[in-house]
């Protein structure tokens, strides 16, 4: 059967949705999500993101009952979780067996802490996706400092290829600080992971491994687990909120776009 593109992708899209984790209790930036930029709490930026994206529907999951009416006052969809999650992934699993378990074939896991991603970046992983033999897709950005390369708090992946606009390629590490590599080969990573559904439901059941311990990182638990994660190319690499400078430096970026 042939279809236009618009169909294709109205046919793709309507078995993926975007959950979006998120919690008050940081401990470097205690109610991140409800920081305002622009005098509208953070996490709705990021909520209006993932419509903008036009995947499919979006639900912010959380256990904190003031960002649960925040969400809903501005008209978004969200889930009540249990608060004791080991990692955001988790949390995702829980809203998709509460709310989506039949209706969806793909997650998409977008952090609460991005709150100037660029929408097509949402659309280019879920096209990406559809149709590859992998359990985990995720983005990456060129790394445009060398600072970045020592700094801890910039997740990086390694991929032993070149990563191109076109390419969707497997990952072969994801650490914050390691010598001895090809920089040429080291991207940016980007908090947002697309999840067949058998591949979450997998991911979940796993205890926690010990490189996601060491490093803190919740993806490393698949790696160890020989699950495969394929990394597309975003054009814009947006900024993760950490701390209050972070807010500072994103507000004054999203002012200028």
């Amino acid at each position: 059967m042939f279809c236009d593109g618009w169909t294709h992708n109205l046919l793709f899209m309507k078995n993926t949705a975007i959950i979006i984790p998120t919690r008050l209790g940081a401990k470097r930036f205690p109610n991140k999500p409800l920081a305002k930029i622009n005098n509208i709490p953070m996490i709705i930026h990021v909520l209006n993101r993932a419509e903008e994206s036009k995947v499919g529907e979006v639900f912010v999951a959380t256990p904190d009952v003031e960002i649960f009416q925040v969400v809903k006052k501005n008209g978004g969809k969200a889930i009540l979780t249990k608060t004791e999650h080991q990692s955001g992934s988790d949390r995702v699993y829980e809203a998709y067996t509460k709310e989506l378990k039949n209706n969806v074939d793909l997650i998409i896991n977008l952090q609460g802490d991005m709150p100037n991603i660029k929408p097509n970046s949402i659309s280019k992983l879920a096209k990406l996706m559809k149709g590859s033999n992998c359990d985990i897709g995720t983005l990456a950005s060129h790394i445009t400092s060398k600072k970045d390369i020592i700094d801890p708090n910039v997740v990086k992946v390694y991929i032993d290829q070149t990563l191109k606009d076109d390419n969707f390629l497997v990952a072969k590490d994801f650490f914050r600080i390691k010598k001895d590599l090809n920089d040429e080969k080291i991207y940016h990573h980007l908090g947002c992971y697309i999840f067949t559904k058998e591949a979450l439901s997998r991911y979940v059941k796993l205890p926690r491994s010990t490189l996601e311990k060491e490093r803190n990182l919740e993806q490393m638990r698949a790696m160890e687990n020989n699950m495969i994660i394929k990394v597309g190319l975003s054009d814009s690499l947006p900024l993760s909120v950490d701390t209050e400078e972070d807010l500072i430096k994103v507000s004054k970026k999203m002012n200028l776009s």
